[in-house]
C-alpha cells in the first residue's frame, strides 16, 4: 500500500502502520459493528459515519494525537487501530495509547505487531520518552498484549475513564525509552536541557 509509512523488520513482518484517514469511513465502521462483541465493555469505537468523521477530527493536529491503522501486509486489510492520544512535550514527552483489533484478524498476533510498530514510531520518530495504556482490569487480552510487549505495571486509577455508560477502573501500564534493549533515540528538541 503506497501509504503505509512503516513496516515491520525482515522479511516476515505480516503488517504495516499507516495514518486514519477519511477513506477509511466505510471499512472501519464495518469492522467496528462485526467487532461490538469482542469490544465490549472495553472500549467504544465509531459505528456510524457521523460518529467516524468526529473521531477522525481528534486526529487532526498530529502534534497532539495520531490515529493509526495496522493493516495485514498481504492484503491491505485492516486488523485493528491504534491510537496515540494526549501527546504532552516539555518535561513529560509522553503520550497514552489506546487499541482495539477487529474481530476479523483477531487473535492471529497481528495486534502485538502492530503494536510493536507503533512503539518503535512513538519513540523514534516522535521522540517521546513514555507511553502509557490504561486497560479494565478484567481486559485479560489487553493485558498479556502489553506485558508481552514489555511495559511495567504502575498502579490502579478507580473510576478513570467513562466507558460503557460508567467510569471504570483501569490499570496503567507503562514503557519508556530506557525499557527498550539498544535504544539510542535522540531527545525531543522540547525537552529542556536542564
Amino acid at each position: 500500500m503506497t501509504d503505509d509509512f512503516m513496516t515491520g523488520q525482515g522479511d516476515d513482518s505480516r503488517v504495516t502502520l499507516r495514518p486514519m484517514t477519511a477513506h477509511d469511513e466505510e471499512e472501519f465502521i464495518e469492522l467496528v459493528r462485526a467487532s461490538a462483541e469482542l469490544h465490549h465493555p472495553w472500549m467504544s469505537l465509531p459505528a456510524t459515519p457521523e460518529e467516524f468523521q468526529t473521531y477522525l477530527g481528534r486526529y487532526d493536529d498530529p502534534l497532539t494525537a495520531e490515529g493509526l491503522l495496522v493493516c495485514v501486509r498481504d492484503t491491505g486489510a485492516i486488523a485493528g487501530v491504534v491510537f496515540v492520544n494526549s501527546i504532552i512535550r516539555g518535561r513529560f514527552q509522553s503520550a497514552s495509547l489506546g487499541y482495539a483489533a477487529f474481530a476479523p484478524s483477531a487473535g492471529r498476533g497481528y495486534m502485538s505487531e502492530g503494536l510493536g510498530l507503533v512503539l518503535r514510531h512513538a519513540f523514534e520518530d516522535l521522540r517521546l520518552h513514555r507511553l502509557e495504556a490504561q486497560i479494565q482490569p478484567g481486559n485479560h487480552a489487553s493485558l498479556k498484549l502489553v506485558q508481552r510487549l514489555g511495559f511495567r505495571y504502575e498502579g490502579c486509577s478507580p473510576e478513570l475513564l467513562f466507558i460503557d455508560g460508567a467510569w471504570r477502573d483501569h490499570e496503567r501500564w507503562v514503557i519508556t525509552t530506557s525499557m527498550i534493549d539498544g535504544f539510542a533515540g535522540d531527545p525531543h528538541p522540547t525537552l529542556p536541557v536542564h
